[in-house]
């Protein structure tokens, strides 16, 4: 791994959080497969392409992008080992032999200079603590005219399952948190478009477009099993570390903080829960853009 600037990325991503979607990269799959299509439909990538997977994470999308161009080359670049181990193993499972994966950190990392005719990222690119430098590099190693297209989150109160965290919240004996910064990397830090296109306009890319986008993610074939997936993640974890501050020393067959958080994801769930299983409306913006 190369030289690193977003220290707090790498330590969350190659801790717990990486560790649980890497686990679970099927269950992650199911939620954001429905962005797939429209993604790579907006990247045009074609058969002799080189294309670059930013924040791919187990490297479903990197998959997807090599059989596009299946006589060019997709690289998936992640800052998480734990999921890229999971993606070197998918890959060769499917017999993907022009296909690499690297990781770093895309703020810095050293890619060729006009290397990729196409980059593309399915939820990747929200994190970085400089966007700006990190599109710049980006930028950097597309060629002149390169494609951008990506995948990230809009306003959180239109994706149905943002609001099942504080449901979940207001059944737990929590105290009160200070209000979040909107500035710094995070899940919506791209979700002003105004943000996107001052950002990649500064970055030296223009035809900046974006696209709202929506799918209706497989969350678990019932409210336990959604439950138990979304207790798994960051912000579920932060819940239970809220509950172990604030809740006194044990007592004999209280339930853990754990169980206590499962329930009330559970709870919150419930209603939306249906023979199918649990279906809740992600939102985004799909954006494209062009290296100038």
């Amino acid at each position: 791994m190369h030289e690193l600037v977003n220290t707090a990325q790498f330590e969350a991503w190659n801790g717990d959080e990486g560790r649980h979607w890497s686990d679970h990269h099927d269950r992650w799959n199911a939620i954001n497969q429905g962005f797939n299509r429209p993604l790579l439909e907006a990247a045009g990538i074609g058969p002799v392409d080189r294309v670059l997977d930013i924040g791919c994470g187990a490297g479903q999308t990197t998959r997807l992008a090599a059989k596009a161009a299946f006589r060019g080359a997709a690289l998936g670049l992640d800052i998480s080992g734990p999921m890229l181990t999971r993606a070197r193993a998918q890959a060769a499972e499917e017999g993907l032999d022009r296909i690499t994966f690297e990781q770093g950190d895309a703020q810095i990392h050293p890619l060729p200079a006009s290397g990729f005719d196409v980059a593309i990222s399915r939820f990747g690119v929200m994190f970085f603590d400089d966007p700006v430098a990190a599109f710049s590099n980006i930028g950097r190693t597309l060629r002149l005219g390169g494609r951008l297209a990506f995948v990230c989150m809009a306003d959180p109160t239109r994706s149905e399952w943002v609001p099942m965290f504080g449901t979940a919240r207001a059944y737990l004996p929590l105290p009160a948190e200070e209000p979040a910064t909107p500035d710094g990397p995070g899940m919506f830090s791209l979700a002003d478009p105004s943000v996107i296109h001052r950002i990649l306009d500064t970055a030296g890319f223009d035809k900046v477009r974006t696209e709202p986008v929506e799918t209706l993610s497989d969350f678990g074939r019932d409210a336990h099993h959604a439950a138990d997936h979304l207790l798994g993640s960051g912000p579920g974890q932060h819940l239970v570390k809220l509950l172990d501050s604030a809740s006194s020393v044990d007592s004999a067959g209280r339930p853990s903080s754990t169980d206590s958080v499962r329930a009330a994801f559970t709870r919150a769930l419930a209603a939306h829960e249906q023979p199918a299983g649990v279906h809740l409306r992600t939102s985004a913006w799909l954006v494209t853009a062009t290296r100038r």
